[in-house]
């Protein structure tokens, strides 16, 4: 070649590199490029899906572990192993990240359920490190096994490993919503997340009732699952300090909690206390809080400490504080929560990957995502196993056509040439499939005896079954959702545990409940659910056959039905006559003049079209060993632990069924051993054995508790103890004491004994009250009057006398409702009285 075409290839060679060289804006370049950096560090490495709530280091090691085989009945293997085939199969990112998540995952002060069972030294809360992977072992825990169940049985999507040699799963199958249980936290680009660890019986609880609320057809939200889900949960226990924190968290995706480590006072002799600390904060470095406090001593920011030591073992924690003499204890704690790490905030930011997006969620939404995400993984496991049992199914019908025709099968098979033509025959003979007809050909003599013959019939019945039931499955959403429910139960009652870490009262937190005096109010209501609350004191004790004073101005077409009377503090249960339960605090319920007619319920419940309330009851506290007694007017009893209407959803929860023409009449709260008295409208009355009534579920529709007649209905009950006396009351405002003693105990379901003598001019019976002679009792008319009296000046009669008239009432006014007033309400009320005038008098006092 001559120099010259040397040079010309060269120019040519030039000016082709030159075509490929592309003009770009350095600006734009670089935007497009750290985009495209930051997505990737967001999605591919440190933020959690919110689907199974793991990274994809986390679920790259879990898979790789269910590679190897390493099921918890499994033998440990080498840590180097495990890390090796996750970082040569499917994480290239080095064997340091991987070996670091792994370890997280089996330290039991880091994990709130460990994923990893690890064998060796995997790290301590002092800040030590896990020792290297050759010295260590590990296998999956029976936890992460419910991570990975069903994963063969094509629930999620797989997608190629980096260099397209294996698959993995994008996402794991999750039979609990990890998410929440463990928590997860992280740095991306311009984002973090920190998400705390919760109960996983708490969490499970929570999905229950979303759930059930979607087969009913409602949304959950966020304030009914605090429920359930009362806060985090942390390994380390502690405690969390206040719910406010809490509830930003839950219902904004972001909040702050103050969490608080455990310590106690405890003497060493008469004049020198010690701290013990047994919890602490969650991700706390204990010897480097051991340090600090030493610290903090010997600069003398904190005085009175002689001596602090580690006494912790694998039994626990124990961090003990010893004070000098005459030190106060309280003083040192309360510094020592202040400067150190004894006392710490944690951020909560709950931002997780929803379809590769980052998103900030609340607790309702993630729970939502999850229970959308095992709709999916359920359906498709469904399918699968369907098309499996069905082609199962399909050959077992040609094996059992061949059975009932072995001798001519037998004679094709013998007369063919070779296998593919008798199969060939076999199809064409008896309509069989290629399938069919191959399984035949294959068929051995062992199938031919009456055994076998019978294994196939009986394989043959339960697969039909089962193609019957996964079709209904994937017909049905509410069985679908029944199927997530069932699994999720058997998590549940597998791995559910009690709560480490507790929930507090914050002495400095102020709630909304603080901010209202707690005092006893009347609360009256009429016909079309109006409701209002008035002061107690607002009405002042008149002599019997007094007209009283208005409580209430009423409409023509509505008049009062009933009052009661409850704290400000009270919760009250508000019962319909559909069945239903709501709740509502008493203070919720507007103040409201004497005169005025108060608020509609419907602003206050989520009542539906047509729904009535029929029943009220205020409770101070959810015990568990109290009941709530339901009666309706039809005499069906029922008895429900008060604690299963705690938690009531703003909808409102099942209380009773009864039948369409029925309605409930009342409801008393009881201890189990009392005994029950049931008055109705025609002067009946039937006293019998708690006991007799059974408890019974929410959903429950009673039993029978007294008998009545046609044009009788039960207008009262209420619970006696073995002696009192029991207050009658009639609609023309009649009433009479009768002593208790004088009723016999009978058996439920009687027609019970005349307990009163009806006349015109008394009227039918209104209700019945458990009294005592230093109570007081309110009655309200129609028209709204309220009328308060002392018991003591009713008479006392026999069980067949028409009683005292104890109010004026003008012409075609009724009493409509009544309330005991107890004796803790008098005295609790001339205190409040008392003090009052007292202060009136200081003030005047003063002045002069």
């Amino acid at each position: 070649m001559s120099p010259t075409d040397d040079h010309d290839d060269k120019n040519q060679r030039t000016d082709r590199q030159y075509d490929k060289i592309i003009n770009r804006d350095i600006a734009k370049e670089m935007r497009a490029s750290y985009i495209d950096y930051s997505m990737s560090v967001i999605v591919a490495r440190a933020l959690p899906d919110v689907r199974d709530g793991l990274k994809p280091v986390h679920r790259r090691i879990l898979y790789a572990m269910n590679e190897l085989n390493l099921d918890p009945s499994k033998a440990y293997k080498k840590s180097a192993r495990i890390v090796g085939d996750t970082m040569g199969k499917y994480h290239p990112h080095g064997e340091a990240s991987i070996y670091d998540a792994m370890v997280r995952m089996a330290q039991d002060f880091s994990m709130r359920y460990m994923l990893v069972d690890g064998h060796g030294n995997f790290g301590s809360m002092d800040g030590d490190g896990a020792a290297a992977q050759r010295y260590t072992e590990a296998r999956l825990s029976r936890l992460a096994v419910e991570m990975l169940a069903d994963i063969e049985k094509d629930t999620v999507d797989f997608q190629p490993n980096y260099d397209e040699e294996f698959v993995e799963p994008k996402v794991l199958p999750s039979r609990f919503p990890n998410l929440l249980v463990n928590g997860s936290s992280g740095i991306a680009v311009g984002m973090a997340t920190n998400i705390p660890p919760h109960n996983l019986t708490e969490v499970i609880n929570g999905v229950i009732r979303v759930i059930d609320n979607r087969i009913n057809g409602r949304k959950t939200g966020v304030d009914e699952l605090l429920g359930f889900i009362k806060g985090p949960d942390f390994p380390t226990g502690a405690s969390i300090l206040g719910t406010g924190g809490v509830r930003a968290a839950y219902r904004t995706g972001r909040g702050k909690v103050i969490v608080r480590a455990l310590a106690e006072i405890e003497p060493i002799n008469s004049q020198r206390d010690m701290i013990v600390v047994t919890e602490l904060p969650y991700q706390v470095n204990k010897a480097r809080l051991v340090e600090k406090i030493g610290e903090l001593a010997s600069e003398k920011k904190i005085e009175g400490i002689s001596d602090i030591r580690d006494e912790s073992n694998r039994n626990g924690v124990r961090i003990v504080i010893e004070l000098k003499k005459d030190t106060n204890a309280n003083v040192v704690l309360n510094k020592l929560y202040k400067n150190s790490q004894l006392q710490e905030s944690f951020g909560i930011n709950m931002l997780a990957l929803v379809n590769n997006e980052p998103r900030v969620l609340n607790l309702a939404e993630i729970l939502d995502y999850y229970i959308d995400y095992q709709e999916d993984v359920i359906t498709r496991r469904t399918r699968f196993e369907l098309a499996k049992a069905q082609k199962r199914l399909h050959i077992l019908e040609g094996l059992l056509i061949a059975l009932d025709n072995i001798d001519e099968v037998i004679a094709i098979i013998r007369a063919s040439k070779d296998t593919a033509a008798a199969r060939a025959s076999l199809t064409e003979r008896f309509g069989l499939t290629d399938e069919q007809s191959s399984a035949i050909v294959e068929m051995r003599l062992r199938s031919l005896t009456g055994l076998e013959r019978e294994r196939l019939q009986q394989e043959h019945a339960e697969l039909s079954a089962l193609v019957n039931e996964l079709t209904a499955i994937l017909s049905d959403e509410k069985k679908l959702y029944a199927v997530i429910k069932e699994e999720i139960l058997v998590i549940k009652a597998k791995y559910g545990d009690e709560r480490r870490t507790r929930l507090v009262h914050d002495p400095g937190e102020i709630l909304e409940e603080d901010m209202i005096d707690e005092e006893d109010s009347v609360i009256t209501m009429t016909h079309l659910n109006y409701i209002k609350r008035l002061p107690l004191n607002t009405y002042r004790s008149q002599n019997r056959g007094g007209k009283g004073i208005i409580g209430m101005n009423t409409r023509d077409e509505d008049d009062v039905k009933s009052l009661f009377i409850a704290n400000t503090h009270d919760t009250l249960l508000f019962f319909t006559s559909f069945g239903r339960a709501y709740s509502l605090k008493t203070y919720e319920i507007p103040e409201a003049g004497r005169g005025a007619r108060g608020t509609a319920v419907v602003n206050l419940l989520n009542l539906n079209e047509g729904e009535k309330i029929t029943a009220i009851i205020p409770v101070q506290e959810f015990t568990e060993d109290e009941y709530l007694f339901m009666l309706t007017k039809r005499g069906v009893a029922k008895k429900t632990p008060l604690a299963q209407f705690s938690r009531i959803m703003k909808n409102g929860i099942i209380a009773i069924n009864f039948r369409p023409d029925d309605e409930l009449m009342g409801v008393v709260r009881t201890d189990g051993r009392r005994r029950m008295f049931v008055a109705t409208k025609k002067g009946l009355g039937l006293k019998f054995d708690e006991a007799e009534v059974r408890q019974m579920g929410r959903i429950a529709a009673g039993v029978r508790a007294v008998r009545l007649m046609e044009d009788d209905v039960v207008v009262g009950m209420d619970a006696l103890d073995e002696a009192g006396r029991i207050l009658f009351v009639s609609e023309r405002g009649y009433g009479k004491c009768t002593d208790a003693g004088e009723f016999q105990l009978r058996h439920r379901g009687g027609k019970g004994v005349k307990i009163y003598r009806i006349t015109e001019k008394t009227g039918d019976i209104l209700g019945v009250l458990k009294v005592s002679d230093d109570e007081e009792l309110m009655l309200i008319n129609s028209e709204g009057v309220v009328l308060r009296i002392r018991v003591a000046d009713i008479s006392k009669m026999g069980r067949i006398a028409s009683g005292v008239k104890l109010i004026n009432l003008p012409e075609g006014v009724n009493v409509v409702g009544m309330a005991r007033i107890t004796r803790e309400q008098i005295e609790k009320e001339q205190t409040e009285k008392d003090e009052k005038e007292q202060t009136t008098d200081k003030e005047l006092n003063d002045e002069l």
